[in-house]
């Protein structure tokens, strides 16, 4: 990862720790994670029971999924294989579940405890057909992890 990327993450880590996990400090830092690396969109979401729940996301207009069957969509593929799902074109993928008519590609990176097991995602939407690299799969990895702990 570029210093620059290591800095944001120690930025958002930082603010994470420091703060505790209110609606308005998470709103926050999916901010922080949207503006470090310029993505359209990111959002947060915690399992709950058989669910997925938005927890934070960036921007004023509301996903037009806000909760879905675990089962269901990029998020639910990333929990069955756990691993994160990178999609370069969403139009190409039965499993995507429109969150906006803009959106091109997304990454789906699951979220883990102490324990390894997945308590939510973390997911970063973009307008540019296969935006994400490997870069953005270390530093989301990274991010999910400093703000894990705010889903249990």
């Amino acid at each position: 990862m570029t210093e620059t990327t290591c800095k944001k993450l120690q930025e958002i880590g930082a603010f994470a720790l420091a703060g505790g996990c209110t609606r308005k400090r998470m709103k926050e830092v999916v901010e922080m994670i949207r503006a470090a690396r310029d993505y359209r969109w990111v959002g947060v979401y915690k399992i709950i029971k058989d669910e997925f729940v938005i927890l934070a996301e960036t921007g004023k207009e509301p996903a037009t999924y806000p909760r879905f069957p675990i089962s269901q969509g990029l998020c639910g593929a990333a929990l069955e294989s756990g691993k994160a799902v990178i999609v370069g074109d969403v139009s190409k993928d039965v499993r995507y579940l429109p969150t906006f008519h803009t959106t091109r590609s997304e990454i789906i990176v699951p979220m883990r405890n102490d324990h390894r097991h997945v308590l939510g995602m973390l997911d970063a939407e973009s307008d540019k057909l296969n935006a994400f690299d490997d870069e953005d799969l270390q530093f989301l990895e990274r991010a999910g992890g400093l703000i894990a702990h705010c889903l249990h």
